[in-house]
């Protein structure tokens, strides 16, 4: 979340040196994702957030988890059905619509990307390095979500480890195609932050991350369940309890991630 710096970390000097592939490409690439995660390193909240806000809000549905018969839940706890999921969901959309596209429009809004467009590397190398962080990012933050909620709470692995990972890759796909369209409509960097977290917390919201999403009224319970936030916590809690997933919220992370991936490529702005 680059929210600190109204002037990125000196991307004048920081980015453009390092997108020249020196030596070997593979050397190049290391040395350009390297420089990307420092880069990300540098901005301390956007670095710790995506960490810490998942745990807690998995250590609170751990602490507090309702006494739910076990055969409700396929056999699984709270925690496994729905604390996992969604602080998985958080991680993802923290870094996925808040974090990378804030990064992306920084270096517009700098010219570090029309500068770029005129040397033999061109701006799309630094655009994969950052999104290579990213998903740095996302595994890691995931896998510290997983450690602790096995170790602290006992919590089991996924009944259906593959639908698991195929959800997991689907909605990352999903979350990264709605950040790369949020940088690409919102004028400043501050819009691409704004307009993200009202993002994120909107789909949060009516996607379980404050509350059980079935109490809400109306339709907006199912509306929330086909958006990236609670598609995303409907897939992986599923996963965890070993049953086919609802169709609405693959069909809901696989329309975001088509209009996202096509709306970013047909709007996206170098300068």
């Amino acid at each position: 979340m680059n929210t600190t710096r109204t002037t990125p970390a000196t991307p004048a000097t920081a980015g453009p040196p390092a997108t020249r592939p020196a030596g070997t490409p593979l050397a190049g690439w290391t040395a350009l994702i390297g420089a990307e995660a420092r880069m990300v390193a540098r901005d301390t909240s956007g670095l710790i957030v995506p960490f810490a806000l998942p745990l807690l809000i998995l250590t609170m549905i751990g602490l507090t988890m309702p006494d739910i018969p076990p055969e409700a839940l396929d056999g699984r706890t709270p925690l496994e059905a729905v604390g996992i999921p969604v602080a998985a969901a958080t991680v993802l959309g923290l870094v996925g619509i808040v974090n990378v596209p804030s990064f992306l429009a920084s270096y517009r809004r700098t010219g570090v990307l029309r500068r770029l467009g005129v040397t033999p590397a061109g701006p799309v190398p630094v655009l994969v390095a950052q999104i290579v962080v990213g998903l740095a990012q996302v595994l890691v933050g995931i896998g510290l979500a997983l450690v602790v909620a096995v170790l602290a709470f006992d919590a089991g692995l996924p009944a259906s480890p593959w639908a698991a990972v195929g959800g997991l890759l689907l909605a990352t796909v999903a979350f990264f195609s709605l950040g790369a369209l949020l940088a690409a409509l919102a004028p400043t960097t501050n819009a691409v932050i704004a307009g993200g977290l009202v993002i994120f917390l909107g789909t949060g919201a009516l996607g379980g991350m404050f509350g059980d999403p079935n109490a809400l009224p109306g339709s907006l319970k199912e509306i929330g369940k086909v958006l990236p936030f609670g598609a995303t916590v409907e897939m992986l809690g599923t996963a965890w309890r070993g049953v086919p997933p609802q169709l609405g919220s693959v069909l809901g992370l696989v329309i975001v991630a088509l209009v996202g991936a096509i709306g970013a490529a047909r709007w996206f702005r170098w300068e």
